[in-house]
């Protein structure tokens, strides 16, 4: 019997399967900047340097494949690519049916993944704190390294107390919900988002440490989006892609949230290197590497 969490990506990408396709290759797109550069990249020619030596290249938990056309057009035709996941490397595989050069398979990070082999590069982002146990899907991925490899992730950071209980208050009634009525849900949710980003204005607000809120200058959405309650808006993608992102958030029930600290003794425990880390409003990333 599959999980809540299982269920919530099998639905999102059998019912969304060329959603953020287009997007995650425009370039200059929200999307694909914000992908590069939580990663240290100035832009895609120097993520395209960056991948030109890399000889097999893993997208671990890829759904439907839409940052491993990403990976594929920046790396060299000669790399190979290999996508996994757990519910939806069917859906990237029909996808990808016309490229020769990246392959798909059905894995648990969870799971033994030796027969995987071994990799120069292992990106594996908005993967890790969807699964029972972070820590040993990352341990199971770093023991794929080859040596001097590296691996990238991204996880959930914690965020303001009044923003954990909202998220968590949402999810808790919407879990258990079938896609479309959480879609329908999330559908309110997107449309909160709009309206707060259609209101043109920057405010200015005050330091609270007790909410852990940060002062500064916001623009209304940003500001209610970081410290109240998560309702995505990006104007370039479709309003159905905005509600996607909305249900991928507030219906699965494994989402955890991380701090700094335990993410990089992650990478410590596991005896890897740290050569560059990203923190924002939304999530930690890292990328290590194996000495």
């Amino acid at each position: 019997m599959k999980s809540n969490t299982e269920n919530s990506f099998k639905d999102k990408w059998e019912m969304n399967s060329k959603s953020f396709l287009k997007d995650v290759l425009q370039e200059g797109s929200n999307t694909q900047n914000w992908i590069l550069k939580r990663n240290g990249f100035r832009n895609l020619p120097d993520f395209k340097k960056y991948l030109s030596k890399k000889k097999r290249i893993l997208d671990a938990g890829c759904g439907n494949g839409r940052v491993t056309a990403l990976l594929n057009e920046c790396s060299s035709s000669s790399t190979q690519l290999m996508g996994v996941d757990l519910v939806s490397s069917e859906v990237a595989r029909e996808n990808f049916k016309e490229i020769d050069n990246v392959i798909f398979k059905k894995a648990n990070l969870l799971d033994e993944l030796s027969g995987l082999g071994h990799f120069d590069f292992v990106y594996c982002q908005e993967v890790l704190h969807h699964t029972s146990n972070p820590y040993k899907a990352f341990e199971n991925l770093c023991q794929l390294l080859l040596d001097d490899g590296e691996i990238a992730i991204y996880v959930y950071k914690k965020k303001s107390p009044v923003r954990e209980f909202v998220d968590d208050l949402i999810r808790d009634q919407i879990s258990n919900f079938d896609y479309s009525t959480a879609y329908k849900v999330s559908e309110a949710i997107t449309e909160l988002g709009e309206v707060l980003s259609a209101i043109d204005a920057k405010i200015n607000v005050p330091s609270i440490p007790e909410l852990e809120i940060e002062g500064g200058e916001y623009d209304v959405q940003r500001f209610f989006y970081h410290f109240f309650m998560k309702c995505y808006w990006n104007p370039e993608l479709t309003r159905e892609e905005n509600v996607v992102v909305n249900y991928d958030w507030y219906h699965p029930q494994l989402c955890s949230r991380h701090t700094l600290g335990e993410v990089k003794s992650w990478f410590e425990e596991l005896g890897l290197e740290i050569v560059h880390e990203h923190v924002d409003f939304y999530g930690i990333t890292i990328r290590g590497q194996k000495v």
